[in-house]
């Protein structure tokens, strides 16, 4: 039941000529269960704990998780509240907690190394921080993240509107992939693979959503449902088509659009990147329905299986209205701003630029030797000097450019930004922007949150291994 795929990429695998779908191509499919539901206690406890990850006939798989779960426990709590939880390392190894989009105070964001001290086995590290925006984020590990991630360590973080919009059901979906053995159903453990980290990431041959392999969610005819879409995979992109269903994009990356988008073509979701959509269901009982992710047969398979079992109301509701705006600090006009230029550099299929790693100027050869694949901004890891330095409430604009043949999510921390297309106009509100190769993207922002703020691939092979960079803001 597993996908029979190599762990690999090699260079005849991708070319620049393929498409966007092509690169975003998946692999076996599987529906879903809902996610544990949030607990009640002031603790998140990262330890390890064994689940039913694999289909029926393997054993339970060791993992490593919040609070004994896999998601860990949705998080949840109204706009304008406070979210605290101390966090209990009950892990061999440090840890410490990103809370990914949330416009959060620099000290809680989460970064070992460039915000904290990473939490030691034993220690515990407390998080206390507001809740400004309405929306759909996440919190993963942030400390050897490429490995802590793939292990289990992440769960969704729902930041509920004062007046929710008008739906009959509020789901949480987790997308992710895993690499297991399909022998004993255990993962492969070589987090170090040259391979992963110099070609697309790691990539899994087990998919599911909420934790969960072939499991059914039913649902009604003409049932209105929110969908929560989180991209929780260390390397997939996540191309998705709805079947049996209409829907409308509502928010990105936890920012609501201005208006609904009707999704009329496939959804794209780069690692990361979370959309909202406000889904009808079309289908008739004993109809497909569902939601369908784009296979590495060329196919179109199963994610999420919906059974539509009777009529819930006698006919489809009217196009839903927009989701109230959040207090975001809007971009301003940045035609006058000073365009910094960060170059992704390196990979397989292409020799990386010679970059700083450890105040040392090496090349290739020693840079691979450290594991080191990926160049940002002509550096290789995080540096003592930021990539740049604004002042509060500058105007910022910073051109990705992508120099390697792989596609890379660039992250940023703690701001979100709008992109800026060749003729100036500004796409919707993102924290996570998908890069192909060879392209540019241009993305703009008030740089109004005082910190280090991490800006970084969240393909986490790729971020393990050189493509992390921070800029700061005074």
């Amino acid at each position: 039941m597993f996908v029979n795929c190599s762990v690999q990429t090699g260079s005849n695998d991708m070319t620049l000529s393929l498409s966007r779908r092509a690169f975003c191509a998946g692999l076996a499919g599987a529906a879903f269960a809902r996610p544990a539901a949030a607990q009640g206690g002031e603790t998140l406890t990262a330890g390890v704990s064994s689940v039913q990850l694999a289909p029926p006939g393997y054993g339970q798989t060791e993992v490593w998780s919040y609070d004994g779960t896999l998601p860990g426990p949705v998080l949840r709590a109204r706009q304008g509240a406070r979210m605290t939880r101390r966090l209990v390392n009950a892990l061999e190894v440090p840890t410490s907690v990103h809370w990914h989009g949330i416009r959060i105070d620099n000290a809680m964001d989460g970064v070992a190394g460039l915000t904290q001290a990473p939490v030691l086995p034993g220690d515990t590290f407390d998080y206390d921080f507001a809740l400004p925006d309405a929306g759909t984020y996440w919190y993963h590990a942030h400390t050897n993240s490429m490995e802590q991630v793939a292990r289990g360590l992440s769960g969704a973080l729902i930041v509920d509107e004062p007046a929710p919009p008008d739906v009959d059901r509020d789901e949480v979906l987790l997308l992710d992939d895993w690499l297991l053995d399909p022998e004993t159903g255990l993962f492969f453990d070589d987090f170090s693979n040259p391979m992963m980290r110099s070609h697309a990431g790691r990539m899994g041959n087990l998919l599911g959503v909420n934790g969960q392999y072939a499991m059914r969610l039913r649902a009604q005819q003409n049932e209105r449902l929110r969908l929560r879409l989180i991209n929780a995979a260390n390397a997939r992109i996540f191309v998705l088509r709805l079947q049996g269903m209409a829907g409308w994009q509502v928010a990105l990356d936890g920012m609501p659009l201005a208006e609904p988008e009707p999704v009329t073509t496939e959804i794209v979701l780069a690692p990361a990147q979370r959309v909202d959509l406000i889904v009808d269901v079309t289908a008739t009982e004993g109809e497909p329905a569902g939601l369908l992710h784009y296979a590495d047969d060329d196919s179109w398979q199963a994610l999420v299986e919906t059974e539509v079992t009777g009529r819930g109301a006698s006919r489809s509701r009217e196009a839903p209205t927009a989701l109230p705006p959040n207090p975001m600090m809007e971009v301003p006009d940045v035609t006058a701003a000073e365009t910094r230029e960060m170059r992704m550099e390196g990979g397989a299929m292409r020799g990386m630029a010679s970059g700083r790693f450890e105040g040392e100027q090496l090349g290739f050869r020693e840079l691979v030797q450290r594991g080191q694949f990926w160049a940002l901004a002509g550096q290789v890891d995080l540096g003592e000097a930021p990539f740049a330095r604004y002042d509060r409430d500058e105007p910022a604009r910073i051109a990705l450019v992508n120099d390697t043949v792989f596609p890379h999510a660039m992250h940023l921390h703690g701001m979100h930004f709008r992109t800026i297309g060749a003729d100036g106009a500004t796409g919707p509100m993102r924290d996570t922007v998908l890069v192909m190769p060879e392209e540019r993207v241009e993305i703009a922002f008030r740089a109004h949150n005082p910190g280090k703020w991490l800006l970084h691939c969240h393909m986490l092979g790729h971020a393990a291994s050189g493509m992390t960079n921070w800029i700061e803001v005074a």
